[in-house]
């Protein structure tokens, strides 16, 4: 699903990555870990096409992104890639629900579809009662279940997380982590999650474990 081959990132003199590995299967639950500094979601962020690599490949389900022209780049990460972040990142003008059309909207689905399917999935994150609450009207745990929703909007391949529970309590971190392989088991998509937290970092199918900008053993 995931190829990272010989990834490389420098921010003026200072090399991030250096010479990044790593492949990701189908469906996989992948938890990246490591110290402040390590490169994790520089590398995340590179999955993601939100930037790019000095040098080496990315493919995802076998389509090279950075090969596109920058619109078809931006069309892919559209509908290939969602993304959970730590602070939720929410349009606070916007109600749960019309944060979640968003990235429909950006496709330019047809409205009444876009908002069905929307309500579909706050429904299924357990939100039905929160759609037209602005993200101030929500407490943590319901604006991480939003965001998720968001993710989730144009049916990606791929879901990657940074830090996405280190903003909540134990309660609404276990029920986000739950939450997770719920929908690994119900809609198949692969997660790459970049995460401080060991207890979700164990319950991984496996854990990549960064240092200085290398994946090591």
């Amino acid at each position: 699903m995931i190829k990272v081959s010989g990834i490389t990132k420098s921010f003026d003199s200072l090399q991030i990555l250096k010479g990044i590995d790593l492949e990701v299967g189908r469906s996989e639950i992948v938890a990246v870990v490591g110290p402040s500094g390590a490169g994790k979601t520089t590398l995340l962020q590179i999955i993601g096409t939100l930037d790019r690599p000095d040098s080496g490949g990315l493919e995802i389900d076998g389509v090279d992104p950075f090969r596109l022209k920058e619109k078809e780049m931006a069309d892919f990460r559209n509908r290939h890639i969602g993304f959970v972040f730590q602070f939720h990142r929410l349009l606070p003008e916007f109600t749960a629900l019309e944060n979640v059309m968003i990235p429909a909207w950006i496709a330019r689905e047809k409205d009444g579809t876009v908002r069905r399917k929307a309500r579909e999935l706050l429904d299924f994150l357990g939100l039905s009662g929160r759609m037209e609450h602005k993200p101030s009207e929500l407490s943590g745990g319901e604006k991480q279940r939003v965001a998720v929703a968001r993710a989730l909007m144009n049916g990606p391949s791929v879901i990657l997380a940074d830090e996405p529970s280190g903003s909540l309590d134990t309660q609404n971190k276990d029920e986000l982590h739950a939450l997770f392989f719920d929908l690994r088991g119900r809609m198949g998509q692969t997660f790459v999650i970049v995460t401080h937290d060991e207890r979700l970092a164990t319950k991984a199918d496996r854990i990549v474990r960064m240092k200085d900008g290398i994946i090591f053993k």
